[in-house]
């Protein structure tokens, strides 16, 4: 998650430039349960309102939750599926906060009616996030569900008259970025917290459908948007919070705004974007998902490196004998192509390796959602890209005895 809102803070008020993070332990989005009410066009987990059998049971969960503690896990957020489905999420959310986490709820919010919203306030949820993917029909349209807007925005005015930290959560893709002027204004009228812009990411439903990713032109057009949003705040001494998530060229294209318009402030912020680092998956983020595996991340559902039900996830974590494992937790990090020739690497970190993985069967590709021109980056110009090219699925007759792509650091592919 890259915190828009703090680093354009550092223009008007900087802090000290520390060393670069390093948690206790990583930040893990845990998807309690897969089943949802809803089934979203770009839903990493491909959830759907049916059972999924060989979910973590409760004593389970407890166990695992154990471990993170001792661990030094700071931050769990609560995921699905909707977790509002799993029949113990109050009791676990409950445990969850006595232990000391700080506790989020990630959910589409159609479920807080009047009836549920004294449970989810007596948890006392550090935040809760509510996607809200556009305005009315739009939002409808990619949850597949009519009434789905109405129902997730008087959540949102439910949680917030509870006294709950709110924020909307809105994935920028080509058919919904038309909404998210609307979406910011909501933000204001409404007296929300938070707004969290998701980058298209390359994982379940997403990658099926990664032909509605924004193009760039878009992307630069969204985060001018957000950009402009989040000062007005500031200078207007409102209390709220503009994040984005997946894609680390965000830090770099704010230091690009930053640079047009505050010159003097350039230096420092770059000082403080390379302690930030960039991309931290496999690092500080991390998941565990409905069956108790371990994912470097939510969008690596289609990579392993353990499950908790078998080995705790403090010995998976510190694991680097898997080779995407080393990869990610080396620094630098083994990347190549435009990112490795990039100027910003110590900001952005390489960005998102599940594109890279998804479209060029490599780990280490470069990222083709970068959005930024070569001459942003200090690349010499003229070098072919990484392009991302629709999903094509893959027949299972033709699949046979097709090689699995290896994610080995530094392995050249040709």
């Amino acid at each position: 998650m890259f915190r828009v809102t703090q680093y354009l803070e550092e223009v008007r008020h900087p802090t000290p430039v520390g060393p670069k993070r390093h948690p206790p332990g990583p930040v893990v989005i845990w998807n309690l349960i897969r089943r949802c009410n809803l089934a979203c066009q770009h839903c990493y987990s491909i959830s759907a309102d049916i059972d999924f059998p060989g979910e973590l049971s409760t004593p389970d969960i407890y166990r695992t939750m154990d471990d993170l503690r001792s661990f030094g896990v700071p931050v769990l957020i609560l995921s699905g599926g909707e977790p509002l489905l799993h029949p113990d999420i109050f009791a676990i959310s409950a445990r969850a906060k006595s232990m000391g986490f700080y506790v989020g709820l990630s959910t589409n919010g159609t479920m807080i009616d009047e009836a549920m919203l004294p449970k989810v306030a007596a948890i006392g949820y550090d935040y809760v996030g509510i996607s809200l993917d556009g305005i009315e029909a739009t939002h409808d349209r990619f949850r597949r569900k009519v009434g789905a807007y109405a129902a997730s925005l008087a959540a949102v005015r439910r949680c917030r008259e509870a006294g709950l930290k709110v924020g909307i959560r809105f994935t920028l893709t080509q058919d919904n970025a038309h909404d998210l002027p609307a979406l910011l204004a909501l933000m204001e009228t409404e007296d929300i917290d938070k707004f969290y812009l998701s980058h298209l990411n390359y994982g379940g439903r997403g990658n099926v459908n990664r032909k509605t990713d924004a193009m760039f032109r878009t992307t630069r057009d969204a985060m001018d948007l957000v950009l402009d949003a989040a000062w007005r705040a500031i200078e207007a001494g409102r209390k709220r919070e503009f994040v984005t998530g997946n894609n680390d060229a965000d830090g770099v294209y704010l230091l690009h705004w930053v640079r047009e318009r505050f010159p003097e402030r350039e230096a420092h912020l770059r000082a403080k974007l390379a302690q930030w680092g960039g991309n931290s998956s496999g690092v500080n983020i991390a998941n565990i998902d409905n069956l108790g595996n371990v994912h470097p991340d939510t969008f690596w559902w289609d990579y392993t490196l353990g499950n908790v039900k078998t080995r705790p996830f403090s010995e998976i974590w510190r694991d680097t004998s898997d080779p995407l494992m080393a990869g990610l937790k080396a620094s630098p990090r083994p990347v190549k192509g435009r990112c490795a020739r990039c100027s910003y690497f110590d900001v952005c970190g390489g960005n998102t390796r599940v594109r890279a993985w998804q479209i060029a069967k490599d780990a280490w590709a470069e990222d083709p959602g970068c959005y930024l021109d070569d001459d942003e980056l200090g690349i010499e110009a003229g070098g072919e890209r990484l392009v991302a090219k629709p999903y094509v699925r893959v027949r299972r007759a033709d699949a046979v005895g097709e090689a699995v792509p290896t994610v080995t650091p530094g392995e050249v592919r040709t």
